[in-house]
């Protein structure tokens, strides 16, 4: 060959291969504009790789549109590389950093998508989206780090090898799990240009008499098609189920409808559109779910009137959709807000990445008090995850359910996952026993709550009682007891969702015999009493508060040093002393008597007493003669047992006629 005909071979394979390069962009450019992702992503790498790193410029744009391509079909870790690749090569859009960072972020690497965002935002500082999705990479790794209650775990049974999401509870006793999934058993053969997988079905999984879920299938009827189907949301009896259907035209994109179908017995009739033919088909309308009172349909859509991205709106129960009403500012934003879902309770669920979340598609609840004003939060992790999180469905009005999530699968693919939120246990111990003595198992507890509760609890045998309280209340709690003073606990309960045991005594002060005040003290040889002994003569001026029937008298001894009369009259100044205390702090003087016994009334040794000192035994008397008799410690130790102050109720009718 001459040098002429070389020449002139290489530049016609050079011209075929650019008609190539342009001819394959043309079919990747048409594929993206239907939606058909994958198949775009398939062919823009393959133009990518062929293309010489020298050409800068166009290998930045290719890399771009790949990076584009896996977005949208949720290949987030694939993105994040082609986006750095477009990046690298200088794109020349700088919206390249911000769906670099938001793929960091759905991936993880946090530090990276800070350092990107706030690279974005030298171009763009006012993009809220871009300031929320600052917001989203500084505050997710606390949320990460601290969890909320709810308990997650992947649900393998409903998991396949494809995408599985969108799960809804029906039935009257939400024995029924429907949801969406591009399994192999899906109804249309051909491999969907969108997703990659085949188009998707709506399956059903029920609880048998043993309370197990059977293995998933398509639903029966008509209602699953070659076409995609999925998103599913059910009238409150049970008897319409509202859907996503999305169609399929090799020439034009076919945005998302909803539709409705109806049951017959268990089977589910062809679906048919909402409202009437006026819905304009250059908008998407899709994820449709009925409030609970079934009066509304809410549904996701791109219409005008909206805030940016996908809205939610709202419209009267099988009206057109046109015309429908937006859910305003505080739920919808320049993002996307999508899969509307319910509580039984009324509360609304949806999810969105347009406010500030951990990444992706952040799961939200939202509240309104007057139909119009809604207040939203972020559910946090474990609910939420650096990945898309959506389709929260909840047994009833209980914390618990399911919801579909791609997090930790690489290929992007949704699974399903079960949540629960614990229940909060918090519970009183109690223990109702005799001061200076032991258990009472016939005593009875009086229980009053601001919340309502009004209970009578009997002890055990070992006289403790246990009783579930709620969390935040305030409660009155009596214990009682016959022959024995009313004693009152208040407690206030932790507000929080924490599992708590609060314990509590009820020390029960005999009627019939004297009764030791602990810890009162004078100053050595005087009658004046020390500032420690506050606390305790406080505790009998409420119990002679709770019992204001009773008259008592105020019995202070001495031990046997000193005199019989210079004992006496000193344990009489102690005595009254504490009775000007009680009188000081509002008991009637009327109610309170006054006795010095000095040293005539030696303590006589209870059960408890013997069961701290080994060398003492029940029902010895500590008489002077029985003390000189013991060792000089043990002298001491029994002294102190007889320098005692005690009260011994005298009435329990005072003031009653």
């Amino acid at each position: 060959m001459t040098i002429k005909n070389t020449f002139l071979f290489t530049a016609a394979a050079l011209l075929l291969m650019g008609c190539g390069t342009e001819y394959q962009l043309h079919k990747a450019d048409s594929a993206y504009a239907i939606g058909e992702y994958v198949n775009a992503a398939s062919i823009y790498k393959s133009v990518y790789a062929s293309t010489s790193p020298k050409e800068r410029q166009l290998r930045a744009e290719r890399a771009f549109r790949l990076a584009e391509s896996y977005r949208h079909s949720n290949a987030y870790a694939k993105a994040m590389n082609a986006y750095q690749n477009a990046a690298r090569y200088n794109y020349p859009d700088s919206i390249v950093y911000f769906y670099l960072a938001d793929m960091q972020l759905r991936s993880g690497k946090y530090k990276p998508a800070v350092q990107n965002i706030q690279t974005y935002l030298q171009y763009a500082p006012q993009d809220t989206l871009a300031l929320n999705l600052l917001t989203s990479a500084e505050q997710s790794q606390e949320w990460k780090n601290n969890p909320t209650r709810f308990v997650v775990k992947r649900d393998a049974f409903f998991s396949s090898r494809r995408c599985d999401y969108s799960p809804q509870l029906a039935g009257n006793n939400f024995d029924k799990l429907y949801y969406t999934s591009t399994r192999d058993d899906a109804t249309g053969k051909d491999i969907n240009g969108v997703s990659g997988m085949r188009s998707a079905d709506i399956f059903v999984s029920e609880l048998d008499e043993k309370g197990h879920w059977t293995k998933p299938k398509p639903v029966e009827g008509e209602l699953n098609t070659e076409f995609e189907e999925g998103a599913c949301s059910f009238s409150s009896d049970y008897g319409k189920m509202y859907l996503t259907q999305c169609t399929v035209d090799p020439q034009y994109p076919r945005p998302a409808q909803i539709v409705v179908s109806s049951r017959s017995d268990a089977s589910w009739k062809a679906v048919q559109p909402v409202g009437s033919n006026s819905v304009d088909s250059s908008y998407t309308f899709a994820h449709p779910a009925v409030s609970p009172d079934d009066k509304w349909l809410y549904f996701v859509s791109d219409m005008d009137g909206g805030y940016g991205g996908f809205d939610l709106w709202r419209v009267p129960l099988d009206k057109d959709l046109i015309g429908a009403e937006n859910l305003g500012p505080e739920i919808n934003t320049a993002g996307n807000e999508m899969f509307p879902t319910f509580r039984q309770n009324g509360e609304l669920y949806f999810s969105s990445d347009g406010h500030p979340g951990m990444g992706g598609l952040d799961i939200f609840r939202a509240v309104t008090t007057n139909d119009t004003t809604w207040t939203i939060e972020n559910m946090q992790s474990p609910i939420n995850s650096n990945a898309d999180d959506f389709g929260m469905t909840f047994r009833g009005v209980e914390m618990k359910g399911y919801f579909s999530s791609n997090r930790g699968d690489a290929r992007g693919y949704d699974n399903i996952y079960s949540f629960e939120l614990p229940e909060v246990v918090q519970n009183i111990l109690g223990w109702v026993y005799e001061k200076d003595g032991y258990e009472l198992p016939d005593a009875i507890v009086y229980i009053v709550g601001n919340n309502g509760t009004n209970q009578k609890v009997g002890v055990r045998t070992d006289g403790s009682f246990l009783f579930r309280v709620s969390p935040g209340q305030e409660y009155v709690l009596l214990g009682t007891h016959k022959g024995y003073l009313n004693y009152k606990e208040e407690l206030k309960t932790d507000s929080a969702d924490v599992n708590k045991e609060y314990v509590l005594q009820f020390p029960l002060s005999s009627i019939t015999k004297p009764v030791l005040i602990d810890n009162i003290f004078f100053d050595f040889d005087a009658a004046t009493l020390r500032p420690e002994s506050n606390a305790s003569l406080l505790e009998l001026v409420e119990l002679l508060q709770n019992n204001p029937y009773v008259t008592i008298e105020i019995g202070a001894h001495t031990d046997c040093a000193g005199s019989e009369a210079y004992n006496e009259n000193l344990s009489e100044k102690r005595a009254k002393n504490v009775v000007a205390f009680l009188i000081s702090n509002g008991i009637e003087a009327e109610r309170l008597t006054a006795k010095g016994y000095g040293e005539s009334v030696p303590k006589i040794v209870t059960k408890s007493m013997a069961e701290k000192s080994a060398f003492l035994q029940v029902g010895d008397t500590l008489s002077e003669s029985f003390i000189q008799r013991l060792p000089a410690e043990r002298q001491e130790i029994c002294n102190q047992l007889n320098r005692r102050t005690e009260f011994k109720v005298l009435r329990t009718t005072y003031g009653m006629y």
